[in-house]
């Protein structure tokens, strides 16, 4: 199997502080991404996504290419980074943990219509489960093929579909008073 990463990883490993920025550069928009969706809340995605790079750092040097893809490890530690927080959150017992105040500065309609929406759809994500939300998120926010997100789940393919089947029904409903709106993939 190919790994782009493999010789960034391996200079990492070795020091290479030019070669971490190179892995910074390359994933961390997708990382943060990742954190964003699974948590709603981009200061927690920003640590989220900086923790992954640390454990980058720190584990480039022991790092066995072949194993698997360097992204798919990565992928890993981020979404368990995230549903650390979200057990974290649960724990807390913090009805409005998660939640986000609206901007009250005017918006022209159609943003702020989108923004509803776009609204809408994450609250209706964070009420999934964290497995069907994480092979959500992986598929249609992170545009992973079905394989490579049950890779990354630690799941077969099959169990990766119904996953995902489950969330979309689950979101169906969730949802069913916006469809119409959202037909045309706003925000799905």
């Amino acid at each position: 199997m190919f790994d782009p990463d493999a010789e960034f990883v391996r200079k990492a490993g070795a020091g290479d502080s030019r070669a971490a920025e190179a892995l910074v550069r390359r994933h961390l928009p997708r990382m943060v991404r990742l954190a964003r969706h699974m948590l709603s809340d981009a200061a927690e995605a920003e640590d989220v996504a900086q923790e992954v790079f640390l454990r980058v750092w720190r584990e480039a040097p022991r790092w066995k290419p072949g194993a698997a893809k360097f992204e798919t490890w990565m992928h890993r530690v981020a979404l368990n980074l995230c549903y650390d927080r979200l057990r974290r959150r649960r724990e807390k017992n913090d009805p409005d943990a998660g939640l986000s105040v609206a901007d009250p500065a005017p918006l022209a309609s159609e943003a702020w219509l989108a923004r509803q929406r776009s609204a809408r759809v994450q609250a209706a994500l964070l009420e999934l489960p964290e497995r069907q939300r994480a092979a959500i998120v992986l598929v249609h926010f992170q545009e992973l093929t079905n394989i490579a997100a049950a890779e990354m789940l630690e799941v077969s393919v099959e169990a990766l579909e119904s996953l995902l089947a489950r969330g979309r029904r689950a979101l169906k409903a969730a949802l069913a008073d916006v469809a119409q709106d959202l037909i045309g993939g706003a925000d799905l």
